[in-house]
């Protein structure tokens, strides 16, 4: 709330140079702002009374903005990165799955291990779990398994995220 919006009684002034002006009530307030050529700003709504501040508005708002902004770049976003196999995979094979797998981890996203299943294949999804336990045992030294494995459909799915 700015200005003419502040409609409480009584309120705690903080003037523009950060020094306490003590409690007022919010037209004494806002003439003090005007003078000033400034705004009243509310900042602590929940505050007995409520805390308002005499600076310029849209310096305000631009200061917030590029706060937010500055917080937003230096959260890292994790994306899931998906490792497909089949329960006919050779060793070969597995190893280069295994590797790219690595790389994910060392960037910092988490791994998403799927073992597909087709047609007769569905009949043993039960002996084909071993494959996903090498493949957790084989990341072990910088993965640890977020999820277990789960049948979800036609498919065994595992979770890995790097250590930290």
């Amino acid at each position: 709330m700015i200005n003419e919006q502040i409609r409480d009684r009584e309120v705690r002034l903080i003037g523009e140079d950060g020094e306490q002006l003590g409690i007022m009530s919010a037209r004494d307030a806002y003439k003090l702002a005007q003078e000033a050529e400034l705004d009243l700003v509310k900042i602590a709504p929940t505050a007995k009374p409520p805390v308002c501040k005499i600076i310029d508005y849209g310096k305000y708002r631009y200061e917030l903005a590029r706060k937010e902004k500055e917080a937003r770049k230096k959260q890292k976003v994790i994306e899931i990165k998906e490792v497909r196999l089949s329960p006919n995979i050779d060793t070969n094979d597995l190893n280069t799955k295994v590797g790219a797998a690595r790389k994910f981890l060392e960037k910092g996203d988490k791994v998403k291990v799927t073992l597909r299943f087709r047609g007769r294949e569905m009949a043993h999804m039960s002996k084909s779990k071993y494959i996903l336990d090498d493949f957790a045992e084989s990341l072990a030294d910088i993965a640890v398994i977020d999820k277990p494995s789960k049948v979800e459909g036609r498919s065994m799915v595992m979770f890995l995220t790097a250590k930290r």
